[in-house]
């Protein structure tokens, strides 16, 4: 049963308390912008590193570009793997054959790609759940010392949206074990009978799990283009991009990033943001960020830097005063 039903309100800005992280935020979607923020959060990655990043079903069309990724590797993280578990459905990433089968037609065979559960899982603690003691993830997780966390930023059917809670609570959970417990009630038919509130919450428990292994060696980057409400899981059948790009983010502070981000598309024009911010409150996704909160997760409020004009501290009105309506 779900701790809370706050799911569908979004608190504003300025109602809410606690403490400050810092949020980068740049408005050039390109190459040269992915690695330019990537450099604002990096002291935090050493070691041999992972990327985990959703790579997408065959020839989805909103995945971050892949020339993107290539050069940031080649440039910044020479040595990175990027890193992906199985699907829980059937499709092209339910086996580890058909998965690598996906990723080849998707362009990501530039780089090492782990599938972290190809040969079995590893259970790492959940500290102060109320769903989980343990989440299972792909037992290759644990042969990283750092965790980059690139996340396409976009809405998703059943959690709202998908920022880096989500691309690590769901993306790192194995596919058999660990998704099943957070999509699933033991002994029904139904695998996605869990819904609204106790989804968001099973999902950031899983989240925590991961960001508490790689604490203080995980950094997240949020890219805020072609946010379709539909998850890239969704592939060719994602509903067309109707929310103009904004741009990216990047923090050390995972509630701060996905706060950022969701504020952003709040800031937008009603006729902008209206399918987005439907498809959120639909399914009750704003529960991820009261959870995260509850669960010491970071801090819901935060000092948005604006890194293409002097690092200025900018509002959340400023920084998408520009923004143009999307042309698909």
């Amino acid at each position: 049963m779900a701790l809370s039903a706050d799911g569908n309100i979004y608190v504003p800005y300025d109602k809410r308390t606690g403490g400050e992280s810092t949020v980068y935020f740049t408005r050039d979607l390109s190459s040269e912008g992915l690695r330019k923020i990537y450099a604002r959060i990096s002291s935090t990655i050493t070691g041999k590193t992972g990327i985990k990043l959703h790579t997408g079903e065959p020839h989805g069309p909103n995945i971050i570009p892949r020339a993107w990724v290539k050069d940031l590797i080649a440039e910044k993280l020479p040595g990175a793997h990027i890193v992906e578990t199985n699907a829980y459905y059937e499709g092209g990433r339910y086996t580890t054959e058909q998965h690598r089968d996906t990723l080849k037609v998707n362009g990501w065979d530039f780089a090492p790609v782990d599938i972290m559960d190809e040969e079995g899982t590893a259970a790492i603690p959940v500290k102060g759940g109320h769903y989980f003691t343990e989440m299972h993830v792909g037992n290759h997780m644990l042969n990283y010392d750092s965790l980059l966390v690139l996340t396409h930023f976009k809405g998703h059917m059943m959690a709202g949206f998908g920022g880096s809670n989500k691309n690590i609570g769901i993306g790192c959970a194995d596919g058999r074990i660990g998704k099943a417990m957070i999509h699933t009630t033991p002994g029904q038919p139904n695998q996605w009978d869990i819904a609204q509130e106790e989804l968001m919450e099973r999902i950031t428990e899983s989240m925590k799990a991961t960001v508490d292994h790689f604490a203080p060696h995980i950094a997240f980057i949020n890219v805020l283009r072609n946010m379709s409400v539909s998850c890239d899981c969704e592939g060719t059948a994602a509903e067309p991009v109707v929310t103009p790009n904004i741009g990216i983010l990047a923090s050390l502070d995972i509630l701060a990033i996905d706060s950022a981000s969701v504020d952003l598309v709040y800031a937008l024009p009603e006729k902008d943001r209206h399918a987005l911010v439907e498809r959120m409150t639909s399914r009750h996704g704003l529960r991820q960020l009261s959870y995260m909160k509850e669960l010491g997760m970071g801090n819901c409020r935060y000092t948005l830097i604006d890194t293409d004009n002097g690092d200025a501290v900018i509002s959340l009105k400023d920084a998408v005063k520009d923004v143009k309506p999307f042309r698909g």
